[in-house]
């Protein structure tokens, strides 16, 4: 492999999570540069990173920022020919590296590239990269299947699940990374929509695997998560002016089916304030071409997204 691999790791405390990411990451096959972004941590993990991984590369923030522009900052630390972005809850198995980059040095077309994370059990697939629906919907691919499902090709791969992706820098570069207007969530989406239709493809490496250990966490999430969810679906609807397309009754009725089922059970409008938030923020920004066809999965019913919706959004 000759290619030169930065792998960035955004942190926010929880250093035990960090350590067991960064030990996984020293065990793999692939030569790599780690570059762990020590988002503003209050607990331990600035020390400990420094006493336990000398040889890691910490860009030290001194306070929260945003994870887009944190992820930005760890990426342009680097100068590898090849990213690959993880979260510190994913543990890699050892070859994962090196399958994950082989697809990129092979084929010169391809912008990124999807792992295949498993659950914490190993028994279920979290995602293999997400897909979108007609309304601009994303979901994690085949979730909940068997993990030896992974390699099949329905529902269409728009991109890359950022919590463990990889992508060629030049494609990085060429749409300037991660929108710093969204703080969190639907981020990765909305690079993958930019870099299809930039013309990179993309595809996923089966026989790179990793562990998501956080999506052993389940729960409608709190507020303010709810609220960080909302603000990136209400921008980045009017980002791509999807409620001015064929697609805007169906995204028009899905919308507010999730918003009012939202305030049922949590009895509270963060995720309507969040659209609303959102879609003011886009205010007089320059809109998106919509994503090419072969980035979307028409076959994701109206019933289909609603089901999958469901399911609460992970940091």
């Amino acid at each position: 492999m000759s290619a030169s691999i930065d792998v960035v790791v955004p942190a926010y405390n929880h250093y035990e999570l960090t350590s067991s990411c960064l030990a996984h990451l020293a065990a793999q096959t692939a030569p790599h540069h780690v570059i762990v972004v020590d988002n503003g941590s209050t607990d331990e993990t600035r020390e400990s990173l420094a006493r336990d991984w000398p040889e890691v590369q910490v860009l030290a923030l001194e306070h929260n920022h945003a994870f887009t522009r944190a992820v930005n900052l760890g990426v342009a630390a680097g100068r590898g020919e090849h990213i690959v972005l993880m979260n510190n809850d994913v543990d890699l198995r050892p070859d994962c590296l090196e399958h994950l980059i082989g697809p990129l040095e092979r084929d010169p077309q391809l912008g990124s590239v999807a792992t295949v994370l498993l659950t914490p059990d190993e028994r279920a697939i979290d995602s293999v990269g997400v897909t979108t629906d007609v309304t601009l919907a994303g979901f994690p691919r085949l979730q909940g299947l068997a993990p030896g499902r992974a390699r099949e090709q329905q529902p269409a791969l728009t991109g890359p699940e950022g919590t463990a992706a990889a992508y060629r820098r030049a494609a990085w570069e060429q749409v300037a990374g991660l929108d710093e207007s969204i703080r969190a969530y639907m981020e990765i989406l909305d690079l993958a929509w930019r870099l299809r239709q930039a013309g990179w493809e993309t595809t996923s490496a089966p026989e790179a695997i990793g562990v998501h250990l956080g999506s052993a966490t389940f729960g409608r999430g709190s507020a303010g998560q709810r609220r960080l969810a909302g603000f990136s679906r209400g921008y980045l609807l009017r980002r791509y002016g999807v409620l001015r397309g064929r697609f805007a009754p169906r995204t028009l009725l899905t919308e507010t089916l999730v918003v009012s089922g939202d305030a049922v059970l949590t009895r509270d409008l963060a995720a309507l304030r969040g659209r609303l938030a959102g879609w003011r923020a886009a205010r007089g920004m320059e809109r998106h071409p919509r994503p090419p066809a072969e980035a979307i999965d028409a076959t994701i019913t109206f019933r289909d997204s609603l089901s999958l919706r469901r399911n609460v959004p992970r940091p």
